[in-house]
């Protein structure tokens, strides 16, 4: 049992030493590579984005250009955007901030490739509706099934078991500074069952019913949170400028970038920000796939700007409240301690319940818009939709899996999330870099059409597509 054991410690340990530098070595070279082969589409595009959004899908009923947003966004906006930017800006310092930013911003051009390929690739239900993801276009492009189903597996695990784990803790912890809290031993489990029974039953609705859900709670809860940022940034408007200062200041310190490695400002900057706007890792695509649009590009250009909304609003206004505060920043308040102690610096006795209630609805839409990933993937393995017996047992073990999470340790439930992310972040994007030259030609195409001044359409065959594919036929 000993050796057993030692070896599970050591496969472990080399697993977690992959999300350090290698991880944010795949993410920025990445980034670069794509923001530079996209001439920087994240940048020029960006107003064009904002218009196709509210564009209406062609069929009605089917998922539109906003629902498939909705869905990515609720599950990139969630509790990473509230734990994650205190877990970076605790551990390695305000300067965590400058590298999330960079990390959404080369991140923005990864979201829209890989969203592209998505849409390119779809595949069609027996009701005309589509899925998809980077399992499709990886078997299709690439010619690997196998590397396909593992991607399908890795996600699965990274959404169905990390990520909504994780998520589960962070609402739960979000309590931990009321007094009830620590009376009971059992409080945490109790949030948990709450989590999982809310969860199981808003996920028998189905993906529509998902999609409907997120799209009604996800604009509601970013234009409450926006507000209690701004109203806090008016209150300690003296203090921004100091604020800025230290963002700056220690982004670039030589200690705080190289200094303790896996602790560094850089490090910490990049993993959480991957880990909240999730750029690259393969997870966006499958609600991209869903959508019915007119030319693929314009899920990718959407998908971008969930990325943007995700880390240049929503983690933004986090940093910002809780930075502009005054509360000393300490590693032992890393999680959801150092942000309820900002606000009820800022707001009082409201600062910590409106914290308590942000996290659970974050929470909420980030575990649905997750099953919807994994739902997807496993119609990928299936060939099809799963079975309504078949869906309720996954729904049933996701619930499980949610009310374990709420008794995590905070550092066991951060490493299951950052493992699980650094797998597929390591096959999706080398990937996307393989077959990326489909998206590029898709960019070209869409941008020379609205040149013309007509609503671009597209067809496969004529930009370079080989491969058969479900949609764009002409």
């Amino acid at each position: 049992m000993e050796v057993i054991a030692n070896l599970f410690n050591s496969i472990y340990s080399f697993l977690l030493s992959l999300t350090n530098w290698p991880l944010a070595f795949v993410l920025l070279a990445g980034g670069i590579y794509f923001t530079l082969r996209t001439l920087f589409v994240q940048i020029r595009l960006l107003p064009e984005a904002w218009k196709v959004v509210l564009e209406k899908p062609s069929t009605p009923g089917s998922v539109s250009s906003f629902g498939a947003l909705m869905v990515s966004t609720a599950s990139r906006v969630g509790t990473g955007n509230i734990i994650g930017v205190s877990v970076a800006i605790c551990s390695g310092g305000p300067g965590a901030v400058f590298w999330m930013w960079l990390t959404a911003m080369i991140g923005g051009a990864a979201a829209f490739v890989e969203s592209t390929l998505a849409q390119i690739y779809k595949r069609r239900n027996a009701d005309n509706s589509s899925y998809g993801g980077p399992s499709c276009y990886i078997e299709t492009a690439c010619k690997s099934k196998f590397l396909a189903i593992v991607f399908a597996l890795a996600l699965i695990f990274t959404y169905g078991v990390g990520y909504n784990m994780l998520a589960s803790y962070n609402l739960q912890s979000s309590f931990s500074v009321f007094e009830f809290y620590g009376r009971y031993d059992w409080i945490c489990w109790a949030f948990g069952l709450t989590a999982a029974l809310l969860f199981f039953v808003s996920s028998m609705g189905g993906s529509n019913g998902l999609v409907k859900t997120t799209g009604a709670l996800v604009p509601l809860m970013g234009v409450i949170y926006i507000g209690f940022a701004i109203a806090a940034l008016i209150i300690n408007i003296g203090n921004i400028p100091a604020m800025i200062a230290d963002i700056f200041s220690n982004a670039f310190e030589y200690k705080a970038i190289f200094g303790g490695m896996a602790g560094s400002v850089l490090l910490l900057g990049l993993k959480r920000g991957l880990y909240s706007n999730e750029a690259g890792i393969g997870s966006a695509p499958n609600a991209a796939a869903a959508a019915d649009v007119s030319h693929p590009v314009k899920q990718g250009l959407v998908q971008m700007l969930s990325v943007f909304i995700d880390t240049n609003i929503i983690c933004t206004a986090t940093a910002l409240m809780c930075l502009s505060s005054g509360i000393k920043v300490e590693a032992q308040a890393a999680g959801a301690p150092y942000v309820q102690q900002s606000l009820q610096a800022v707001f009082g006795s409201v600062g910590p319940i409106f914290i308590a209630l942000a996290m659970s609805l974050f929470a909420f839409t980030t575990l649905l818009g997750n099953f919807y990933y994994v739902e997807n993937c496993f119609a990928y393995i299936f060939g099809h939709r799963p079975g309504k017996k078949v869906l309720t047992l996954i729904r049933f073990i996701g619930a499980v899996l949610i009310f374990l999470g709420a008794g995590m340790k905070m550092s066991v439930a951060w490493d299951v999330a950052d493992i699980a992310q650094c797998v597929l972040a390591f096959i999706n994007i080398p990937v996307c870099i393989i077959i990326g030259n489909v998206a590029y030609k898709a960019l070209k195409n869409y941008t020379d059409q609205r040149r013309q001044g007509i609503n671009p359409v597209y067809i496969a065959s004529e930009n370079g597509v080989k491969e058969p594919t479900d949609f764009w036929r002409q």
